[in-house]
């Protein structure tokens, strides 16, 4: 039986967790990148009969990830593939404050994480898997509705989203030229009810202008659920049109 390959980073939590859950099979190959592996998922995998691995990386020192993942999959058999995707998930928000209030650290590995690992990992993941002519490739970058709309307050992160919107275009634009180039697609999912959104609601409204509109979300029951959220995400990456905007919106 061939196997679906899946790269997906930010695994272990939120819609991360909910992406490897779903996308666990019997003809699964499935690596995880994440800070830390999950057990559970582990036991799930095994229980099913998918394979699973999980890589514990930290992404704001995206580079030997990238190289250890080139390697990896220049040691996969194509022979034994049907697909190949990768999808990048993993993402940071820095404190919420104005850009002037930054911790340059912080700001930096919230860039790190957010813009420059998803684009050496697709640098990786693409010039890895060039020659796999047989094997159909995807790559999705998860991007958010903040890389098209400016907030105050969240200058790093609407960044790295803007930036990945960007790059994403310009992979498409490549890949096109080629025979049998990947599919591409920088997809916002919509607002979901995460980890993340519990830190916009949270935040100092004196320093965070939109604090009001995030808990108004919450309290109107109108945030999705990570498994939904999820759910929608694996559906348009297998679209047979996938890829054909490459920057788009889950929601239409």
């Amino acid at each position: 039986m061939k196997k679906h390959l899946t790269i997906l980073t930010g695994a272990s939590r939120g819609m991360g967790l909910a992406l490897a859950e779903q996308l666990l099979a019997p003809d699964a190959l499935l690596l995880c990148i994440s800070r830390r592996s999950n057990p559970a998922l582990q036991a799930q995998a095994a229980a099913c009969g998918a394979a699973l691995f999980q890589w514990e990386a930290d992404l704001s020192a995206p580079e030997p990830v990238a190289q250890r993942l080139r390697e990896w999959l220049q040691a996969q058999d194509a022979a034994d593939l049907a697909s190949a995707a990768l999808i990048n998930n993993a993402g940071v928000i820095s404190t919420l404050s104005p850009l002037r209030e930054g911790d340059a650290a912080e700001l930096a590995a919230a860039l790190r994480v957010g813009l420059e690992a998803p684009m050496l990992l697709c640098a990786a993941f693409l010039g890895a898997t060039q020659s796999w002519d047989a094997v159909p490739r995807k790559v999705l970058n998860i991007s958010s509705g903040l890389g098209r709309r400016a907030m105050a307050s969240s200058a790093a992160y609407c960044a790295a989203k803007a930036g990945m919107d960007h790059f994403t275009r310009c992979m498409a634009l490549e890949e096109a030229l080629l025979p049998h180039g990947a599919k591409v697609c920088s997809l916002a999912p919509g607002v979901i009810d995460t980890d993340m959104q519990v830190q916009l609601r949270s935040a100092d409204a004196s320093r965070f202008p939109d604090r009001p509109g995030f808990a108004a979300l919450h309290e109107k029951g109108q945030l999705s659920s990570p498994h939904d959220a999820a759910q929608r995400l694996l559906a348009y990456l297998a679209r047979p049109d996938f890829g054909a905007e490459p920057v788009a919106d889950v929601r239409g």
